[in-house]
Formats: structure tokens, sequence, C-alpha cells
């Protein structure tokens, strides 16, 4: 007898996807507690790691090296992600804040967002510098300062490690690109003296031989647009500062009522704070019971005694001491591939500890970047014929590429071509009916989504704009709405808790549109499943698929690939940054787009059967054929390489199948890709299209014309 699945009964939020927190994902991905949920929150979909940051300014790594990948990674855990900054947490409510977005509920919480180097007191550094940490937004700013080819004037404020190995990475990569005129590193005390005698004079001396210029004891007085402005007004030259001088906690972490040491969180042995349900590790942490400085290797081997420990809080066990080791190995880049190797005053440099470095450092990253493959469970013995064809080679697709396929569906739903009521119009091809009461018109259309992100806000939005399609494709006034939801199985608090996110998301995103929900229904299922039945008015006659012409442009609203990448993510093979990007445009609302195109002459959603199969459905009601330039066609990031790669999603074939035409392979098999929540398809007269394009755009959607209308055989052809 197979096992029930198990409810969720506990809520784990992981604030911040810093070292630690990235280990405990992973962990948990291998061994998950039953019954546990798990939240990551995070400002974006990667997590940069700290200690190649040196290596990507010196130029001997590429971007994408540092950053974990923490979208792939929750998927691997089975955890939510949600994309954006933590600003507070609410002790008594047991909620974290995320702007945008209801309150984040949570049973037990760990907090590892790490630091920050900015200074606000600092005059002018926020507008003339950009700190070190967090480090994204660092990467991507020296990213786009390196690739100029003007005489470059750098400075680094912080004469420690961290400013040290940022200076010399920063004078190494302009000097390759014999861009170099001045380097500075700055400190208002001795610089390095958190090291040894010999290591500080190395370094002294590599700052030396890279042509950087040390000031040491002096007082910055403030940040100007052309350099640093000292206490005794003299002018540092710099067209790019950045701060490392030591580490501020983030301000909210202020507000939380936790007990502080300056600032950052102060936890016991067990990495617990002052309440006994949060836990906090990495820099953000002040260890009260045996103090250490700032230093990722501390959050790496804090990962296992976290994991343990929040597994024990949730399940009723006992938790572990971390016990941090006097001192460690500290592995400096010194710009070019030589790296500072010091403990316990020993010290070595060279080729070989850089080496070294870059051994540890990548061995730290392939954790992350090749994930353990986790066994399918073999089918049961024995079992009725068929079963393999219907599960498929690969699981599900959600969102659209979990409908019916095309054929099944116009077989099953042939016999309900008319309807026997004068008051009830069926609109060949639409998914709506048009309902007449009195001098009134009204339309009314339902969908609903099998889950396709574990996050409840976030899918909801989807499923709302996905549902309002219809409506927005007939040049309708969105009305009412009615929601439909199925939980998985959850404890009762859980599920109150689901419920808020979901229905406060729901009639935000409702109202947005102009529409009220007005009621629905809920139960208990294996998945989360939403839905929506949603009512519009229409102030003159409806937009159907019938009404294009013979020359008439073909404008589409958004890009097309959510249902390839959404297929790659589930198998652990889309990048994360790409997926997030997916996301935001399934969550765009079309209600601008549709007022844009009320004159279009016909028009519909791209939906679950692809751009090819709803164009074709417009070919069919108005018995005209169509011709697409696949050139202009707009595509998600990432959507091209992966379907080059062979990514399909499971309703593919069925799509494809439709129109066995029309070219196969690459970017011609993304026609026929399931979209959920996509954009728009309006056949309009060719002498506006130009115009309704740059409308379009100016509005925010990324829009373009694809195509045309043409005289002929019924069908699609690409040119």
């Amino acid at each position: 007898m197979d096992m029930p699945r198990l409810p969720a009964t506990r809520d784990l939020v992981l604030i911040g996807g810093g070292h630690a927190h990235a280990l405990v994902l992973r962990k948990w991905g291998m061994n998950p507690l039953p019954g546990a949920r798990v939240t990551v929150i995070n400002p974006g979909a990667t997590a940069p790691y700290s200690g190649m940051l040196p290596g990507f300014v010196a130029g001997h790594y590429d971007r994408w090296e540092l950053d974990i990948d923490l979208v792939k990674l929750a998927r691997f855990a089975g955890a939510r992600v949600v994309l954006g900054a933590a600003t507070g947490l609410d002790l008594e409510a047991r909620v974290v804040h995320v702007p945008g977005r209801p309150p984040i509920g949570f049973d037990v919480a760990s907090v590892d967002i790490g630091i920050t180097s900015d200074m606000p007191a600092l005059p002018g550094f926020a507008d003339h510098a950009i700190p070190a940490k967090p480090l994204g937004p660092f990467a991507a700013r020296w990213d786009h300062y390196r690739a100029g080819d003007t005489p470059a004037h750098v400075a680094v404020i912080g004469g420690g490690v961290a400013g040290v190995e940022l200076i010399l990475a920063m004078a190494h990569a302009l000097k390759q690109r014999r861009r170099l005129a001045q380097a500075h590193l700055i400190d208002n005390a001795q610089a390095l003296m958190a090291i040894g005698t010999k290591a500080r004079a190395r370094l002294i001396q590599a700052l030396s031989e890279q042509g950087v210029t040390l000031h040491e004891n002096v007082e910055i007085a403030g940040i100007e647009a052309d350099g640093i402005r000292l206490a005794d007004t003299r002018l540092i030259r710099s067209d790019f500062t950045t701060g490392a001088a030591g580490a501020r906690p983030y301000d909210w972490v202020s507000e939380t009522g936790l007990a502080l040491e300056n600032g950052f969180i102060s936890v016991d042995a067990q990495l617990r704070s002052s309440d006994p349900a949060v836990f906090a590790t990495g820099d953000c942490a002040h260890l009260t019971a045996s103090p250490r400085p700032k230093a990722g290797v501390y959050a790496v081997r804090q990962a296992p005694i976290l994991y343990h420990n929040l597994c024990a809080t949730m399940s009723g066990h006992s938790l572990r001491p971390y016990r941090a080791q006097k001192d460690y190995l500290k592995l400096i880049s010194m710009g070019d591939k030589q790296a500072l190797a010091e403990r316990f005053a020993a010290t070595w440099s060279g080729p070989l500890m850089w080496t070294w470095k870059n051994r540890i450092d990548q061995s730290f990253m392939q954790k992350f970047r090749d994930l353990p493959k986790m066994e399918q469970p073999e089918l049961p013995q024995p079992h009725a014929q068929d079963m393999q064809a219907a599960l498929g080679d690969k699981p599900m697709c959600g969102g659209c590429g979990a409908k019916i396929g095309q054929p099944a569906l116009r077989a099953a739903l042939a016999p309900m071509a008319s309807t026997s009521r004068s008051d009830i119009e069926m609109l060949p091809g639409d998914d709506a009916a048009l309902l007449r009461i009195g001098s009134a018109r009204q339309v009314i259309s339902t969908d609903h989504l099998r889950t396709l992100t574990p996050d409840p806000v976030m899918m909801t939005r989807i499923a709302a704009n996905h549902a309002l399609g219809d409506i927005w494709a007939m040049g309708a006034t969105p009305q009412a709405a009615l929601a439909s939801v199925i939980l998985p199985r959850l404890s009762p608090a859980l599920q109150e808790r689901t419920l808020s996110e979901i229905m406060t998301t729901a009639t935000e995103t409702m109202r947005e549109a102009g529409a009220e929900i007005v009621g629905g229904h809920s139960s208990v299922g294996d998945e989360m499943t939403l839905g929506f039945t949603v009512t519009g008015l229409c102030a003159r006659d409806p937009i159907t698929l019938a009404g294009a012409q013979a020359g008439d442009a073909l404008i589409l609203t958004k890009p097309i690939g959510s249902g390839t990448l959404m297929a790659a993510e589930m198998a652990g093979i889309a990048h994360g940054d790409d997926i997030a990007a997916a996301l935001d445009l399934m969550m765009m609302p079309q209600g601008q787009a549709a007022q844009v195109l009320a004159t279009a002459h016909a028009m519909t959603d791209v939906t679950g059967f692809g751009l090819a199969g709803h164009l074709m459905g417009i070919c069919d009601a108005s018995q005209v054929a169509a011709r697409l330039d696949l050139s202009t066609i707009p595509l998600m990031k990432g959507a091209a390489s992966l379907a080059k790669q062979g990514v399909r999603s499971s309703l593919f074939p069925e799509n494809r199948a439709v129109l066995p035409n029309l070219p196969q392979g690459n970017v011609a098999d993304l026609l026929f890709d399931p979209q959920t929540a996509g954009g728009l398809l309006a056949a309009v007269a060719p002498d506006q299209a130009t115009q309704l394009c740059e409308a379009l755009r100016a509005s925010g959607y990324p829009a373009a014309i694809i195509g045309e209308m043409i005289n002929g055989p019924i069908g699609i052809s690409l040119s």
C-alpha cells in the first residue's frame, strides 16, 4: 500500500540566501524533515559567493561563476523562493515582512542576510560610491565600469583584508586593460592590523607592485563626484569608489526586538537568538559564547549545526552546540593569480597558494552546480498496461503545460458548440461565452492552473491574470470573480496562513483589474491548484477570434517560452534569473494592453495551445491564413537556448501535432510551447500597427509586430 502524502504542519522561513542557508537547502533536498514547509527569502534569484569576488574583480572568473542559483537550489530542496528583501521580523505575530506581498508566517525562522559596507554617515557616499557588500550590486557596477576605455582612477575605503583584496584585484584588472591611471587604498588607522606581521608586510609589498597608493591614518571629509575629499582638504581623484571598511548590520534588524550586540543578532552556542524560534548565522550573527571575526568559513561550518537544530526545533528533539575553531586558514588574493596563506602566524604566498584557494572555492561552488540526482521510484509490479506511456518520460508540467491536449479537448467539447438559450451566445473557438441580460452584455470565462511555483502569492497573481486573459482578449471590462482553491494537506494553522496569502493577493489583483472577488470554493487535494471564474462587461460588441482580415498585422504583447522554461526549471537545468524573469512576465496584467488594442479586428490570449495553436484559432474563425516572421517573435530570456537543447513542455507533442506542416526544431518549436498567463495576440489594421505597438511599449509591454493575415488556404506559414 502506498504511503499517503503527509500534511505540512510547520513553516520554516530562511531569511537571506547566505552561505549557511544555501548549505542547509542542499542538505534539506537530500534529507527533508517530513511535515516541514520551507521558504527562502532573498533579494534576487542568486546569492553571490564572497570567496570568489576578488577573482571576479581581477578578471579571473566570469560573473556567473560567483552565483549560487537559489531558484535551482530551492527546487531541489522542495522549498519556495520569495524574491524580495526582508524589511521586518515581527516576533509577536510570527511573520516576516517583504514589500509588495502579504506577511510571510513562520513557526521557526533563521536569519542569514550578511552585512553591508554602506557608509550612510559619510557625506556623499550614497551618491558617489558603492559599498562592496552586498556583493550583487557591487559586482554589476564593477562589470560595467571595467568595460570602459578611459583612464581609470579607483579607490577603496577600508584597509582590512577585504579592502586590500579588492584594490589589488581592481588594479590588476585595469592594468591588464591598459587603463589604470591611479589606485588608492584609504584607512583612518594603520592597514591590515588583523593579520600577522609577515603577512602584512607581504601584502603591503603587493600593493606597491600593483601600483596602489596606500593612505593610512587619514580622515575622510566626504565623497565627491570626482573623488574623495580628505579632512585636510586634499582630493584623491576617483571615478570608482567603493567601501570595504568594517561590517555594518542591516537597519531593520534593530527593530526586531531580538537581543543585539553592536547591531548584530546575539546567538547562543546553538545559534539561537533571544527568541528560541529564531536562529541566526553568518556575518549578521554575533556568537555570544565565543565571538569570532566576520568570515565566511564560520558560516560554512555552522551550516550542519544549523540544519540539525532547525529540524530539532520543529520535531521536539535536542539541539547541538556549534564549537568554533580558534583560528582558521586565511587565503588572500593578491590581484594576479597569486595568493597569501596565513594561519597561526605562519605565512606562505605565491601562485601555488592561488591554485589552492581556487580549488577550495570551486569545490564549494560545485556543491550547488551539480546537485545530487534524486532517483525516481520504480513502477509497482505488476501494473496495468500503458502505464509508462501515460506517465511519459518526464514529470508533468505545471501551469498551462498541464492542460488536456487540443485534439482530445475539441472532440469532447464538440457536442457543446451550441446552446438552446437565446440569451447565451457561444463564441466559436473562444473560451468565453456572451450573456445578454436585458440590454447589458456580459462575458464569462473560467480557468485554473496546476501549480508551477510553490509560492501561493506568485501563483495567485499568475492564475488571476491568466483567468482574466479571456476577458481582456474580448475587450470587456473585468467585473466579478469566483475563486477556486485546492490546497495540499496542511495543518489547520497552515491552511489559514496559506489561504490568507492567496485571498489577500487575489483580492488585490482582481481589484487592480477593476473586478471584485464575490465568493468561491475551497477543498483539499494532492497539490495546490488555483482558478477563477470571471465575468466582464462589454460596452460594445466583444472582440472575438472571428473578424481578422487579409492584410491585418499581428501584434503579440508578451514574449513566449514560459512552458519550456518551467519544464527546464523542473528538471533543474534552467538559470534562476531566467525563471524569475519569466515569472515576472506571467504576473504582468494585460488590462492596459487590452485598452490599447480596443480597435483590434480579432484578438485572443496566448495560453496552453501555444502561439501557433491560438493563431490557428483566429485563422479558423476568420477563414483567413496567417504568415509569421519567426525572427520578430519575442522570446523569454533563456528560452531559445533551452529549445536548442531539446527541452520541451509535456504538452508540446500534442500542440505540435495540430500543425505538422510547420518547420520543426529549435526556436520554431517554441511556436507550440504552452504559455501560462501569456500575452494578447491581436489582428489589427495595418495602418495602425506601428502606432499601436509603440503605445504598448510605452505602457511597459515588450510588444512586437510578428506577422500578418493573408489570403490563401486556412493555415499558418513562416517567412
